[in-house]
């Protein structure tokens, strides 16, 4: 659960670059939205790849 933890505490992290980004149309979180979305990207990568590893350690 600690990677479901680090997933929702990411994306939390990103809330107020979003309001900034898209109510008062501030350029810069723009960047660190594209930033966070990426780390978000590779963590749900490394996330799936685990579980994938789990499963095919209990089907073995």
């Amino acid at each position: 659960m600690n990677r479901f933890d680090e997933l929702k505490n990411l994306v939390m992290s990103l809330e107020a670059d979003f309001t900034k980004f898209y109510e008062k149309n501030n350029q810069t979180a723009g960047t660190r939205i594209r930033k966070g979305m990426q780390d978000l990207k590779t963590l749900a990568q490394e996330i799936r790849v685990q579980v994938q590893d789990v499963k095919n350690k209990e089907e073995a």
